[in-house]
């Protein structure tokens, strides 16, 4: 279950509130004391809008080929048209050295 800000901000006063230990409050309130602790920690690191939902979804992808590789290699393709992807592959990665998977040469062209 999601929660919005104000209601995790809500249960961290209800927490630091009350009398009862952060165990068995939470307890009471069905919510994971990880969950409460990573929602403390990002309160306490960057105030209420450290309680914002955060996309769990990167930023960028390591493992992306960049746009000039992908670029080289449709302007190769043309020049080698009796080669399969696999051997364009080979051939780029010793012309470039740089490497490129038999399969994303096949999906970039």
């Amino acid at each position: 279950m999601r929660y919005p800000a104000s209601e995790k901000l809500e249960i961290i006063r209800l927490v630091e509130e009350s009398h009862l230990s952060a165990w068995r409050t939470l307890g009471k309130l069905g919510i994971p004391r990880t969950t409460f602790y990573r929602w403390y920690d990002r309160y306490l690191q960057r105030g209420e809008a450290g309680l914002q939902d955060q996309s769990p979804k990167p930023k960028h992808v390591w493992n992306r080929i960049p746009d000039t590789v992908r670029r080289k290699i449709v302007k190769l393709a043309p020049k080698e048209t009796e080669l399969s992807p696999r051997e364009l592959a080979v051939m780029f990665t010793d012309k470039e050295s740089y490497f490129v998977s038999e399969a994303s040469t096949y999906r970039i062209l």
